[in-house]
């Protein structure tokens, strides 16, 4: 179980610190609960690009879709293995 965290952990790492797109939707995520676009209006990065990062470490259990069957307005959250990666980047 301990391997399989780690793992989680360290492909977490590396996947952000790949892309500073999602270094800074990561970050923004740590002070609250937020929306796309206003992940978008306070990190000044397009909307587009903020989707494809929010997909990406969501893929990697990094952060969480709140209402995933909503269209729009889909809340995103930072997940306990986010806030881990967080504190290595």
């Amino acid at each position: 179980m301990k391997d399989k965290l780690e793992k989680e952990l360290i492909d977490g790492i590396s996947l952000v610190e790949m892309s500073s797109y999602r270094e800074k939707v990561l970050i923004d995520l740590k002070e609250k609960i937020k929306t796309p676009s206003r992940i978008a209006k306070s990190t000044k990065i397009g909307t587009s690009h903020v989707s494809t990062a929010l997909k990406e470490l969501k893929e990697k259990k990094l952060v969480v879709c709140l209402n995933p069957e909503k269209k729009q307005g889909r809340l995103y959250k930072i997940t306990t293995l986010g806030e881990k990666v967080l504190k290595y980047i």
